[in-house]
């Protein structure tokens, strides 16, 4: 057990720097409640996991190769460019506000969430993260310390998802629809910004090859 409460602490500090995921699931949260937050959160999950699973498989080593790492990079900022251009461009679209009941589905969240995580240029930024989180607890002798480690990992991720949409929650009762279609486009401006810093790790990796 104390193993896997420090790993929920690593996870619960790998989740607390303001990242794409984060952004969206507030975007989602405040436009429209905590269930579709939470959808962005869950998509994000089940990529984590996903990660997780292939780490132990061996996919680190692969993607560590810088090749493999060049298209990821300029893909993935493709990926959040998309997504910020959506956020600013319906910035004043499907807004709900508390008490009303939400027009947009469940699963188009959850898909947001997915798309962000899957992002090649983030995947690339999270397997350096969770690879070096990780390395220590693995052990072929026993592969059960790091699915302990691992699940450690996704409940520290999951407690920072639920604390943040719930102070979602209680800002989204004080806001009008101006003021969340704001966030919304602030939220897309964001998503360019890490699209710029995907370019930028791309310019850093053609670099190290030349």
């Amino acid at each position: 057990m104390s193993l896997f409460f420090t790993y929920l602490l690593a996870g619960l500090a790998i989740a607390m720097p303001v990242g794409a995921m984060t952004v969206e699931m507030t975007k989602q949260g405040l436009k429209n409640g905590f269930m579709h937050g939470w959808a962005v959160g869950l998509g994000g999950m089940t990529i984590d996991f996903l990660l997780i699973i292939a780490l132990y498989m061996g996919l680190a080593s692969v993607l560590a190769e810088p090749f493999i790492q060049i298209p990821m990079w300029i893909i993935g900022a493709g990926f959040l460019a998309f997504l910020g251009y959506e956020s600013i461009k319906n910035a004043d679209q499907g807004i709900t506000l508390a008490g009303e009941k939400p027009t947009k589905s469940f699963f188009s969240s959850y898909r947001n969430g997915l798309l962000v995580a899957v992002s090649p240029g983030n995947l690339v930024f999270w397997i350096s993260v969770f690879g070096a989180v990780l390395a220590d607890s693995y052990d072929t002798t026993q592969p059960a310390t790091f699915l302990i480690v691992g699940a450690g990992i996704l409940s520290g991720i999951l407690l920072h998802d639920v604390g943040l949409l719930a102070i979602v929650s209680v800002t989204r009762k004080v806001m009008n629809q101006t003021m969340i279609k704001w966030v919304s486009i602030i939220a897309g401006l964001i998503l360019f910004g890490f699209a710029g810093y995907f370019l930028y790790e791309f310019v850093l990796t053609i670099k190290g090859i030349l």
